[in-house]
């Protein structure tokens, strides 16, 4: 079995954290020091450590009341939404995006207002679109960048736009940036903190991605305001008051953080994107060999590729559930069916395994398609 439908590169050994991260935990479980609870906003020197790695490239600085330490992203977005949530509320999320978004606001209450990503414009965010979904009740805007599912990163210009587009509607902009620096191909990652001066940000992100160990369970959620408009508006408070209520990651986690973001080489984070860079290039150049399948454009970070089925060109799948199924069946490959993501007929490839592991998946996908073409 080929798993290349979920994204955790961390099950293939070329894709190991560094010793200093491992030394780090090893470090603060022996001192005995963090064997009890933590803050509920999470350790103090761990919450300055955060606040310095996110601030890093911005116009301003952030300090530790501006963090609060969560269970992973995934608890991070939780929060948000739980704290955005008010009676009647709209939230405007991606089209494809993350699922755990949709979750989240149905827990909370929230309707769900999608706008598109468009994949012949390197998945850039449909703005006309977005301006007319907004209206009063509008709480926020939620952007992933880089991009889980599709692979993109914003450029610079392109997520001025979008400040500007959210600060004429009046609205916060939740920048979820799990995959942030993980980006390649010349690709520079730019903060969407860089624009809070425009509309306040909520950035979410964690050290899952990054350095590779996403079941540590270490996230963040941080109020990049400089103009104090979330803490006007009773955010940052609904966000202590849930985080009191709520646990937080363990404490050992919590008290190596600082040293894992200050002392992981640069030698490490460059030896993981060149591993991402050939594997997206093998996904994107093999599916140009493939008549049914059809990519718009090379990722350019995350570790995720969208790729769309040409139904008509097969001649007994009715759709990306049925492809997907059959492809785990006949091939033992296992690929995200895009209508989990809300894009019918795509298919989501992670490829954040090795290059032979990625060829031979490709040699599969390649074979099951020939087979199920109606051209034979």
């Amino acid at each position: 079995m080929i798993p290349i439908g979920h994204g955790d590169a961390s099950s293939f050994k070329c894709f190991r954290t560094p010793i200093n991260v491992e030394d780090a935990i090893i470090e603060s479980t022996r001192s005995c020091k963090y064997n009890g609870y933590a803050p509920s906003y999470g350790l103090l020197e761990t919450r300055g450590a955060v606040a310095e790695y996110v601030s890093s490239g911005l116009p301003y600085k952030l300090t530790s009341n501006d963090v609060y330490l969560t269970v992973g992203c995934s608890q991070a977005i939780q929060v948000c939404m739980q704290v955005l949530a008010t009676k009647g509320s709209n939230i405007l999320l991606p089209r494809p995006g993350f699922p755990v978004y949709e979750t989240a606001c149905g827990y909370s209450g929230i309707e769900i207002r999608f706008y598109d990503l468009i994949p012949e414009n390197n998945w850039e965010v449909d703005l006309d679109q977005v301006e007319a979904l907004a209206d009063d009740k509008t709480v926020a805007m939620v952007i992933i960048n880089p991009s889980n599912p599709c692979g993109a990163v914003f450029s610079y210009e392109h997520l001025l736009q979008i400040a500007k587009t959210a600060g004429h509607l009046g609205i916060p902009i939740v920048s979820d940036e799990v995959y942030a620096h993980m980006v390649f191909g010349g690709i520079k990652f730019e903060p969407m903190a860089k624009f809070a001066s425009i509309t306040p940000v909520i950035t979410l992100g964690g050290i899952s991605k990054r350095w590779l160990i996403p079941g540590w369970r270490f996230g963040w959620l941080v109020a990049c305001d400089p103009h104090g408009i979330l803490k006007q508006g009773k955010i940052q408070e609904g966000v202590e008051m849930l985080m009191n209520i709520t646990p937080g990651p363990t404490t050992i986690v919590q008290a190596a953080v600082p040293s894992i973001l200050r002392d992981t080489s640069q030698e490490f984070f460059e030896q993981t994107l060149h591993l991402l860079e050939t594997a997206a290039d093998i996904c994107y150049n093999r599916i140009q060999k493939i008549n049914s399948l059809w990519c718009h454009s090379r990722p350019k970070g995350s570790m995720f590729i969208m790729v769309k089925i040409n139904i008509s060109a097969l001649k007994d799948i009715k759709d990306d559930m049925e492809f997907a199924s059959a492809l785990v069946m006949e091939e033992s490959v296992v690929v995200l069916p895009g209508s989990t993501l809300g894009m019918k007929n795509w298919i989501r490839i992670s490829f954040g395994a090795p290059s032979a592991t990625l060829e031979e998946a490709w040699d599969r996908i390649e074979s099951f398609c020939h087979k199920h073409s109606n051209t034979i």
